[in-house]
């Protein structure tokens, strides 16, 4: 009989993170390692656990989950970080991809057809939830994503925090919320980022500023806003 696939589960509700434990022990073919209330707590786990599979919430307090799995994948590179999540938003999905993830599945998944999505994933194969398939045919123009290097631009401050809430896929909403200052002027921030960094759509703004190095920049390099 093959070694059963280890499993390291990372959500901020708890009554998920026992229900989905207790459910993925009972399988012959699973052993969860441990449990994480926060990435920060789960990328801590990984180094001793090392797992074969990571299920990642995106939306926790704390580490933002674009980053987390960035960082996931960077420690755990045989590992298959694969999201787990209540977001049905094409954006979402997207980013999560175009960063790394091995998979995108939804939390409204039956337990045995989310047990048996867990049985067959592989490096091989993407694992996606069947709704969200059809929005996967954006990906392909995130491959081809074009846009100034991060060096070649200067940004106010209030833009760099704009940019980096965009990255955690935060509507204006809730970006001005955040910022204490109004929608309007968030979609000024946003107007003037796409002009400096010749790009499209709010998606490729998230998309640039995860693969061009700008979250991992220090805030002391950012410019004052004037």
């Amino acid at each position: 009989m093959s070694r059963p696939l280890s499993l390291l589960l990372i959500d901020d509700h708890a009554l998920l993170r026992q229900g989905l434990a207790e459910l993925l022990n009972a399988v012959e073919g699973f052993v969860v390692l441990g449990t994480a209330a926060s990435a920060e707590e789960g990328l801590q786990m990984a180094e001793t656990l090392m797992p074969d599979i990571v299920l990642l919430d995106l939306h926790m307090p704390g580490m933002g989950g674009m980053q987390a799995l960035k960082r996931f994948k960077a420690s755990l590179s045989d590992a298959l970080i694969i999201v787990l999540t209540a977001s049905d938003a094409q954006a979402d999905l997207l980013m999560a991809l175009s960063v790394g993830a091995d998979g995108y599945l939804l939390k409204h998944t039956e337990p045995e057809a989310l047990v048996q999505q867990l049985l067959t994933c592989s490096k091989q194969r993407l694992l996606l939830d069947p709704k969200m398939q059809l929005l996967d045919s954006g990906r392909a123009s995130l491959s081809h994503l074009t846009g100034k290097c991060v060096d070649e631009v200067e940004l106010t401050e209030r833009e760099c925090q704009t940019l980096r809430l965009i990255a955690e896929g935060m509507s204006n909403k809730l970006i001005a919320r955040a910022l204490g200052i109004s929608d309007g002027t968030v979609k000024i921030h946003v107007k003037h980022l796409l002009s400096k960094l010749n790009l499209h759509s709010r998606l490729e703004l998230a998309a640039w500023a995860h693969r061009c190095g700008f979250l991992e920049r220090g805030v002391s390099s950012e410019r004052q806003a004037g």
